[in-house]
Parts: C-alpha cells; sequence; structure tokens
C-alpha cells in the first residue's frame, strides 16, 4: 500500500469512526478526557490501520480500542486520586471544602443502571446508546453472539427490576381528599 492509499484509507476509516466513537466516549466520561481518548483511538488507528476491519466491522473494532483505552484513562485517574489522597493525609490542606452533589439532574434510568453490574450497565448503554446490534456488541465485548444476546436480555431484565423497585407508582393515584362531585 503506497503513502496516499494509506492516507486515503484512514482519512476515509475517520469519517466513518469519528463521530461514533466521539458519542461513545462523550457518554462515558468528561469532555476532556474523551477527547484525549478519541485522539489516542485514533492514532491507534493510524498506526494499526492494517488491522482495522473494512467495512461496518470499522465502528466495533474502534469501540473496542476507545473502550479499552478509556480503562487505562480511568485506572491511571484512580491511581491519580489515590496518590492525592496520600499526599493530603501526611499533609492535609489548611482548609476543607465540602462536596455537594447536585441531585437536581438524577432521573431514574441513570440511577437505575447505576444499580447494575458495571458489564450489564456497559451493555445497555452500548445498545441503546450506540445502536449496536448483537453481533456489533459481541465484537466489542470479545464474546460470541449468542452470548451477548443472552447477556443483552438478562441485562434489560434486571433493568427493568431496577426501574420497578426504585421508581415510585406509575397510574392511578389515590387521593384523601374526596370527590369534587358538582350534584352534592
Amino acid at each position: 500500500m503506497t503513502d496516499a492509499e494509506r492516507e486515503q484509507r484512514f482519512r476515509t476509516l475517520a469519517e466513518q469512526i469519528l463521530e461514533p466513537v466521539r458519542r461513545y466516549l462523550a457518554r462515558r466520561t468528561d469532555a476532556a478526557t474523551a477527547d484525549d481518548v478519541l485522539s489516542e483511538t485514533m492514532l491507534v488507528c493510524w498506526r494499526r490501520l492494517d488491522d482495522v476491519p473494512a467495512g461496518d466491522e470499522a465502528v466495533p473494532w474502534a469501540f473496542v480500542v476507545a473502550r479499552n483505552l478509556l480503562a487505562n484513562a480511568q485506572r491511571a485517574e484512580r491511581r491519580r486520586g489515590r496518590l492525592t489522597a496520600k499526599i493530603i493525609a501526611l499533609d492535609p490542606p489548611a482548609a476543607v471544602v465540602e462536596f455537594s452533589a447536585d441531585e437536581s439532574g438524577s432521573d431514574a434510568v441513570r440511577d437505575a443502571l447505576a444499580q447494575l453490574r458495571r458489564d450489564d450497565a456497559e451493555l445497555l448503554r452500548l445498545w441503546a446508546w450506540e445502536g449496536l446490534e448483537t453481533p456489533q456488541l459481541a465484537t466489542v465485548l470479545g464474546i460470541s453472539a449468542n452470548a451477548a444476546a443472552l447477556r443483552l436480555s438478562r441485562a434489560k431484565a434486571r433493568l427493568k427490576t431496577e426501574l420497578l423497585t426504585s421508581a415510585p407508582p406509575a397510574g392511578h393515584v389515590e387521593t384523601e381528599e374526596g370527590s369534587t362531585d358538582a350534584r352534592r
């Protein structure tokens, strides 16, 4: 493959995978980390251009690369956090700032996903947010299509159970006020 052919193949590949991988990362991490991981993913694609499958299989392949790079970035962040904690323990700052999470932005689905096992939540996100079908899920997860279908079905059932147990009852709501019938 000549340099011009290689460059053209990479441009075509970049047009195909850039937006799906960007969306995939944006839903899983902060913007800065997503940009860094996206850049690393494109670099891996360039370096391993001969290994990238052609056609529709390129996007799941890129998801695998992005997923692994994101896991590396998250492990590095956890190591930095532990190091920061050790430093703070050895030399505490003068004043401690309290952090309070904003609860107004939470919703039932995100809360339910947070209660699921990490693998189930990731599978559901790949299916629902990225729109991957079972064969593509199998490629991303490195399992057979049948196993992916079975895991997806079980994850959906667990999510449903979690939503039903955590959400307030839907439908008819009883009131204590009584009837407002105008004929009385």
